[in-house]
Parts: structure tokens; C-alpha cells; sequence
């Protein structure tokens, strides 16, 4: 009797005790975790999507419609829009922001690439770079006056090419930091094994180093590239010709003593984020897998 009742009290499962809770699921904690992560994502991605939102739907308002708040147009216009290219010549003001921003990459990568390596494989110029990155803290501004002279004197005034070079160097900083953390994922190793077999250091550079650096390259030239076509102090003052104006400083233009073109302005704006948006669409599995390998 005992036996068979301990037995069957044994088989009994014990009740949970009152006042606690089931624990959710391991199914249920990541669905929630997934949802949580898609939200935040699409908050980020809509807090990135409005101010494009906002200028494409101020360049088909009116402009009392632009000043009334409302932020879908009432009454939508194209006017806007046909006015643009009436009043500046924008495409050929990109032509000119690609060209300085071409020449600038070139030019940086040119100087940053051997500097980077200097610095971080061969331990060379350390007390440099400290002070070429401690250069870029300095606003522009403090520059100018004197790179407007430097400028004049070389004959390079009012040129695309003395741009291109200014904001080139201007940018090298900014390269030297992002290349830094590319040139480390390189093993040294590499760079010794060459130098045993009689591979001199620009051969080093170019044959081991290079090919292993394509995404970081291709991730600071297009970092770079956008840093200068959105540059707007140098391009203004160095730059003064109508024909040799960038597009930045084209849609300063729209701003009038009294009155400000908002949806012109819009339009413009619209007009010269696409070309640097489609590079950056094209180019995104190099800049992500660039930024993404540096550490």
C-alpha cells in the first residue's frame, strides 16, 4: 500500500507555485528581438528619409505655399523646376563638382596611400602624422586668406585644377585616419617576406599591400569624393567666375537679398544630391565592406 502510493505520488508532476510567471519561449525572445531591431531600423531609416522628403515636396510648392508650412503640396508645380535651368546653367556646375572632386581623390590617394604606409609599416613619421591629424581640427577659414594669395601668385585662381589640388590636401588628413586602420589588417609579415626576396618598399606597396586594400581604397576615395563635391567655402571664394562655379555654391545663388526661392533652392538641392547618391548606390558593397573590415 505505501509502495503503490508513493509511486503514484511520484508520477503526480509538481504544480508551479502561484504568483510565478511562464518564461517566454527562446522562439518568442528572438521574434521579439527581430521585431524590436526592424523598428528601431525603420525609425532610423525614416528619420534619414525626411529632410529628401521634405525638399522633394517644397520644390512642387508655391511659394505661399512654402511659407504657409504645409508639408505636402496643395497645389503641385513645375515651376520650380523649369525656372532651375532657366536661372543657372546646374548641369554644367556638376560638371565642374566632379571634375574638382575627381581631381581632389586622385591627388589625396596619391599622397595618403605612401604616407599611411610610411607611418604604419615601416614606423617612420609618427610625429608627422600626429600633427597632420591634429591639422584637420582647424576650421578652413583660418586658411583661406592665405591659400587665396598662394593660389593667385600660381596663376591657378578661377581653375578647376588649383581646386581640385587645394581640396585635395585639405582631405589628406581625413585619408591618412580612414587608410590607418587598413594598412594594420595587412600582416606585416608580408611586407617582411618581400623585403627578404630584394622587393624594395614601393614594390612592396604596390604589389603586397595594394591588391589586398581595394575595398578600403575604393571606401576613402568615395569618402573623400563627397567631402570635397560638398565643399562650399573654398569653392566660393577661390572660385569666383560664373563658368568655374560649383554646384554648391550654384545653389547658394537662389538665396536673393530679400526674398529666398525655397522651391527653386529645393530643386537645385534635389538636382545636385542625385549624381552623389547614385555613385554612393553604386559603389555600396565597397564602401560597406570597406568601413565594415576596418577595425
Amino acid at each position: 500500500m505505501n509502495t503503490a502510493h508513493a509511486s503514484a505520488t511520484a508520477t503526480i508532476p509538481a504544480s508551479p507555485r502561484a504568483g510565478t510567471r511562464a518564461r517566454p519561449r527562446p522562439d518568442a525572445r528572438r521574434w521579439l528581438r527581430a521585431t524590436a531591431l526592424r523598428l528601431a531600423l525603420a525609425a532610423v531609416l525614416v528619420f534619414c528619409l525626411l529632410p529628401i522628403a521634405f525638399l522633394a515636396s517644397t520644390s512642387f510648392k508655391t511659394r505661399d505655399e512654402v511659407l504657409s508650412g504645409h508639408f505636402l503640396p496643395l497645389a503641385p508645380t513645375l515651376a520650380n523646376w523649369s525656372k532651375v535651368f532657366e536661372i543657372a546653367p546646374l548641369q554644367w556646375h556638376l560638371f565642374n563638382s566632379l571634375a574638382v572632386a575627381l581631381i581632389s581623390v586622385a591627388v589625396t590617394l596619391a599622397i595618403a596611400v605612401p604616407a599611411t604606409y610610411a607611418v604604419v609599416k615601416l614606423r617612420r613619421g609618427s610625429a608627422l602624422a600626429g600633427a597632420l591629424l591634429g591639422s584637420y581640427v582647424a576650421p578652413p577659414v583660418v586658411a583661406l586668406l592665405p591659400l587665396f594669395f598662394m593660389m593667385r601668385l600660381a596663376g591657378l585662381n578661377n581653375s578647376l585644377l588649383g581646386l581640385g589640388l587645394v581640396e585635395s590636401l585639405m582631405n589628406v588628413p581625413a585619408a591618412f585616419w580612414l587608410l590607418r586602420g587598413f594598412f594594420k589588417q595587412v600582416p606585416v609579415a608580408l611586407d617582411e617576406a618581400a623585403w627578404l626576396d630584394g622587393v624594395g618598399w614601393w614594390r612592396t606597396l604596390w604589389r603586397v599591400n595594394l591588391p589586398l586594400l581595394w575595398p578600403g581604397l575604393a571606401a576613402t576615395g568615395l569618402i573623400c569624393l563627397i567631402l570635397t563635391y560638398n565643399e562650399f567655402l573654398l569653392a566660393s571664394v577661390l572660385n569666383s567666375r560664373p563658368d568655374m562655379r560649383t554646384i554648391t555654391v550654384a545653389i547658394s545663388l537662389f538665396q536673393g537679398e530679400r526674398v529666398v526661392n525655397f522651391g527653386q533652392m529645393a530643386a537645385a538641392s534635389l538636382v545636385g544630391i542625385a549624381p552623389v547618391y547614385l555613385l554612393a548606390l553604386a559603389f555600396q558593397k565597397h564602401l560597406i565592406g570597406g568601413l565594415g573590415a576596418r577595425r
